[in-house]
């Protein structure tokens, strides 16, 4: 059990379902096993390749992304309350977005970088492969497969619209921020 990522991923367990919880925390440190991270890399992997030097981890950045889903999960709720949003399929697909980032990166002179298997493999089809493998509903597989733009051409759930657009709040963000203090 890696209690130093779940502490910083609380969210986890808001998960209502024991079975789900469980086999989300199961496949996201299956994730770092298979990649060959230890906790403490795995704390401090950037949450892209595409920020040089991004200070913000990927594990910071998956905490942001559940807090973002679900607020905006309650704001939409309060809104229409005719949606139907599974929030515990919500949280387990934002906990998972990126889990394949694990598979996808290596660690290169002190660095990460895009490893091998990352270049004939994106994480968001890691990701799903590893969730389905590990026998997550397909409705999270769904958000982890389309939570990035390989899902922009197809269809998307609402929890998977909702991951998709916490995912690239958190990314614009930071891109401008740090594009600002330049």
């Amino acid at each position: 059990m890696m209690d130093g990522i779940w502490s910083k991923i609380p969210f986890v367990d808001d998960i209502s379902s024991d079975d789900l919880r469980h086999k989300v925390k199961r496949c996201f440190e299956e994730a770092i096993h298979r990649g060959g991270w230890s906790e403490e890399e795995a704390m401090r992997i950037p949450f892209t390749l595409l920020i040089p030097d991004c200070p913000v981890s990927l594990i910071d950045h998956t905490s942001a992304v559940v807090e973002i889903a679900l607020r905006s999960a309650v704001v939409l709720k309060k809104m229409f309350p005719e949606i139907e949003i599974d929030t515990d399929v919500l949280i387990a697909g934002a906990v998972l977005h990126d889990a394949g980032k694990f598979l996808e990166y290596s660690k290169r002179a002190g660095g990460f970088v895009k490893g091998d298997f990352g270049k004939l493999l994106r994480h968001p089809f890691s990701g799903a492969a590893l969730a389905y493998e590990m026998k997550l509903p397909p409705e999270v597989v769904h958000i982890i497969a389309t939570h990035a733009h390989e899902g922009d051409s197809g269809y998307r759930s609402v929890e998977a619209i909702i991951v998709n657009k916490a995912d690239f709040i958190t990314f614009e963000t930071v891109r401008r921020f740090l594009d600002e203090r330049k």
